[in-house]
């Protein structure tokens, strides 16, 4: 399918040296713009501004993918181990194991946290 769109100039110019990744962009911008919508998390920006929030640690121990971001992983399992990921979910990938990896830090630290309260 062709598309023609009309945008600023200021745009085109940014996007010019992106054209051959524009599929990915769009495909991950509408990934994220169908997310935002769900509760609990969907990428690395949102896990953030919940941290930036200063969430109990009991908050960040209770901190669970959405429905949508928990199926697109099984999605993304599944595929790889019946017909192997293209490049771009491949990246998609390590981006969820990069999050996931950053989640268990911060859960790691919060039950941290809440031994040393009850120690106190």
């Amino acid at each position: 399918m062709q598309i023609t769109l009309d945008l600023p100039e200021e745009f085109v110019s940014r996007l010019s040296s992106l054209e051959d990744k524009l599929p990915q962009i769009l495909e991950l911008g509408l990934r994220e713009l169908n997310a935002s919508s769900q509760t609990g998390f969907t990428g690395v920006a949102e896990v953030l501004e919940f941290l930036a929030t200063l969430p109990t640690p009991e908050d960040i121990i209770a901190l669970r993918p959405s429905e949508a971001l928990q199926a697109q992983i099984s999605s993304l399992l599944e595929k790889n181990r019946t017909q192997g990921l293209t490049p771009a979910e491949s990246q998609i990938w390590e981006q969820y194991q990069y999050l996931e990896h950053l989640i268990r830090m911060a859960k790691a630290k919060a039950y941290l946290k809440l031994k040393q309260l009850s120690q106190e």
